[in-house]
């Protein structure tokens, strides 16, 4: 690792991706508490639609017309769909385990954006890195302990939301460097909001002020922490920033208790370190190889 000291511009950029991510630990705090009472599309819902009206606010009076046009829909409505199936999914999660260990299960999604960008990309991974992707999904059935007579079927939804949120991950590279972050963070609410739209007049519950009040937050604080991601990444590269994606876990555990008094076992933060470890290890060799041997030669 390099000895020299960290750039003033990357410690802003790891400081403000440790405040997205507890943004993102909060946003998936009040999902958690809101499906408790309310339908989980309706709650997708409000994520969507009240990020939507968040994202037209920062994009008032910035070219907002520009920001609007793309030269890939046919990519931009793929991603989007795959960013609302996630989110279902993952919400759906929430309603049945403790947010913790929806948390720590879904942390393997690098790992299977490793593995998918073979067929996908046409990238080469290595042994070594095959290797931290086999030990991450270990990790996963440290969490999940199948046979073991305490698993919930539910804990098998973070690692659905996993894969479609690794697929989202790769469609979000093809994107990289074609079109302006505001602009896929756009078509990625107007999407949503538009699939929610058609299907939640069908369970629609409708709630108290409070129930509102969460609602409109859920989306306004979503829309802020996908702001706050796309800063992170403006001052330092996604090879620095990435481990700290795992910081979520931090987070998660004292809002967990203090909201919903869960507690992670033993079984769950070991599988957590496991496949954090994985995911930065896998971070670190793809860093490495390609500083010493440019991007397109196949990793070890």
């Amino acid at each position: 690792m390099p000895s020299s000291p960290v750039p003033v511009n990357a410690i802003r950029g790891i400081l403000l991706m440790l405040g997205t991510m507890f943004v993102f630990v909060v946003i998936d705090a009040v999902a958690k508490y809101l499906t408790a009472s309310l339908p989980v599309m309706q709650v997708v819902w409000a994520r969507n639609v009240f990020a939507l009206g968040f994202s037209l606010l920062m994009l008032r009076g910035r070219g907002a017309t520009m920001l609007m046009a793309t030269r890939r829909p046919g990519l931009q409505l793929a991603r989007s769909a795959l960013q609302f199936t996630s989110t279902a999914i993952f919400f759906t999660a929430l309603y049945y385990i403790p947010l913790a260990d929806a948390i720590a299960i879904g942390f393997v999604s690098p790992l299977i954006l490793t593995a998918l960008s073979v067929p996908m990309l046409g990238e080469k991974v290595g042994p070594r890195r095959w290797a931290a992707v086999t030990a991450g999904f270990l990790g996963v059935l440290v969490i999940i302990r199948p046979g073991f007579g305490q698993t919930h079927w539910a804990m098998l939804l973070p690692v659905a939301m996993a894969f479609s949120s690794a697929t989202y991950n790769l469609v979000t590279r093809m994107l990289a460097g074609e079109e302006h972050p505001m602009t896929t963070l756009w078509y990625t609410t107007l999407i949503g909001s538009v699939l929610t739209s058609a299907i939640v007049p069908f369970v629609w519950v409708s709630p108290g002020l409070a129930g509102w009040a969460l609602m409109v937050l859920l989306g306004v604080v979503g829309g802020l922490g996908h702001f706050l991601l796309i800063k992170a990444f403006s001052h330092a590269p996604a090879s620095t920033l990435a481990p700290f994606n795992y910081s979520q876990m931090i987070w998660s555990i004292p809002i967990g208790y203090l909201v919903f008094n869960n507690l992670p076992d033993l079984f769950t933060l070991l599988g957590a370190v496991i496949i954090a470890l994985s995911g930065i290890y896998t971070i670190y060799r793809e860093r490495r190889v390609r500083a010493a041997q440019g991007p397109s030669v196949s990793a070890t």
